[in-house]
């Protein structure tokens, strides 16, 4: 006997729905601060509008994937939600795998007298929407990839930031290791700094960065000169005892660069190159004396 479990489920389709909130709000993996009871069922019903009409038997006895095209093109569209909300993998894929227990459930309950159409027919039905759970992992996984590339990027950004600390004079605090890619952001956030506020003087402070190789020491040199090339003089402050040593075991040549073990040592150089003198408010200057 052919079971026709596609006109079975449509008929169904209240049933499956409430069975599927029921499943999802049951579960301890839900999570209500990220979605909404309306949401969730928008979401599901919404699913299941576009799933059950391409449920015929035919799709389900070929079951060709580019039939449910338009299920896999919505699931991946929750999917990418669910990753920029900051669902796990596993909330994400219970979306579809509670959706399969619900079916093959009805559809055990409905067939009572056919154990081998059922089981045929569980086996179609099975692989159809496990297929639609790779795809909602799969898209998941970028959708969180995109995201960490994105908060890289912001994290990057706020990590290097220029800072006028005087006219004329920027400070750039580097923290955290200093890779390639780093280096090109630091490069042109500092570039960009010099031409928009026209200072003649950048100070690089590496006492953030927890060691310094050769690799490293290029980076540094790269910037030292892409600066020069700006038309301003580039101070590299933050020099701790350590890293002085490692430069030095490496063989690693600084002897262009001014070099200095602080910030205000480095500010204070600057003051000088540019022959500004701070002073406090009140301060008299010393006589000057003939002798």
């Amino acid at each position: 006997m052919s079971i026709d479990s596609a006109r079975l489920l449509q008929k169904k389709k209240k049933q499956i729905l409430e069975s599927w909130i029921n499943s999802q709000l049951a579960e301890d993996a839900l999570r209500e601060d990220m979605i909404s009871n309306d949401e969730l069922r928008a979401n599901s019903e919404e699913l299941l509008d576009t799933l059950l009409p391409l449920l015929t038997p035919k799709n389900v006895a070929e079951g060709d994937v580019s039939v449910f095209d338009p299920v896999t093109e919505l699931l991946s569209g929750i999917a990418i939600t669910r990753a920029k909300q900051g669902f796990t993998p596993r909330e994400t894929a219970f979306y579809v795998f509670s959706l399969k227990e619900v079916v093959l459930n009805i559809l055990q309950n409905e067939v009572t007298d056919d154990p081998q159409g059922l089981y045929e027919e569980s086996f179609r039905l099975n692989k159809i929407i496990d297929g639609f759970a790779v795809t909602i992992f799969e898209t998941f996984i970028k959708g969180r990839e995109e995201v960490i590339l994105r908060q890289t990027d912001e994290i990057a950004e706020i990590s290097t930031p220029v800072i006028r600390i005087w006219d004329g004079i920027l400070a750039l605090p580097i923290i955290g290791t200093l890779d390639s890619a780093r280096t090109q952001v630091v490069m042109e956030n500092l570039l960009e700094e010099i031409v928009a506020t026209g200072s003649s003087i950048a100070i690089l402070d590496i006492s953030g960065v927890p060691a310094v190789d050769s690799l490293v020491a290029q980076h540094l040199i790269k910037t030292v000169s892409a600066t020069r090339l700006m038309g301003a003089e580039c101070i590299i402050s933050g020099i701790r005892p350590e890293i002085a040593q490692t430069v030095v075991h490496l063989g690693i040549d600084l002897s262009s660069i001014i070099t200095k073990s602080t910030l205000a040592s480095a500010l204070k150089h600057a003051f000088q190159i540019l022959k500004l003198e701070v002073k406090k408010p009140g301060a008299k200057e010393r006589p000057f004396i003939n002798k």
